[in-house]
């Protein structure tokens, strides 16, 4: 089984707490999946909904294919995220809750095949939290400085 990252959402980590993650795949239309194999993709603004008992995609630009042919679906239309019953019961249980949201953090090709979106179950970081981490980053960093050298 092989996974092929196309694209990542970097501010999700800097921006959210992750609680829970899935795998979901993607209802695409006409040649969006020849985007998605070139890396045409971009999630970084991306939410998820849940709406009528379903989850959708929001914001998650996929660049036309440039020879596709005259169909071409809107770049930043929003998109069915295929998921068992079971799973978005829990997702909605989870996100219900105040202060959590569903974002994608992934987009990935299963065996070279399956356009997979990962989401993920997060809680939104105040600003004290996102000081935390940058203050644990900066003594990792001072860390493998002091390291390189042998004080004997």
């Amino acid at each position: 089984m092989s996974i092929e990252i196309v694209a990542t959402n970097r501010k999700a980590k800097k921006n959210y707490e992750i609680l829970d993650t899935y795998e979901a795949g993607i209802e695409l239309k006409g040649s969006e999946i020849k985007s998605i194999r070139d890396h045409r993709v971009n999630i970084d603004d991306a939410f998820c909904l849940i709406e009528n008992g379903e989850v959708y995609v929001h914001n998650m630009h996929i660049s036309p294919y440039p020879s596709s042919s005259v169909f071409r679906p809107d770049p930043d239309r929003k998109r069915k995220l295929l998921l068992h019953r079971k799973e978005i019961d829990r997702i909605f249980g989870q996100v219900t809750r105040k202060g959590y949201a569903l974002i994608p953090t992934k987009v990935y090709l299963k065996n070279g095949r399956w356009a997979k979106v990962e989401i993920a179950v997060a809680k939104g970081k105040k600003l004290h939290d996102k000081r935390e981490d940058i203050k644990k980053k900066e003594v990792e960093l001072e860390m493998k400085k002091f390291s390189k050298y042998k004080f004997h």
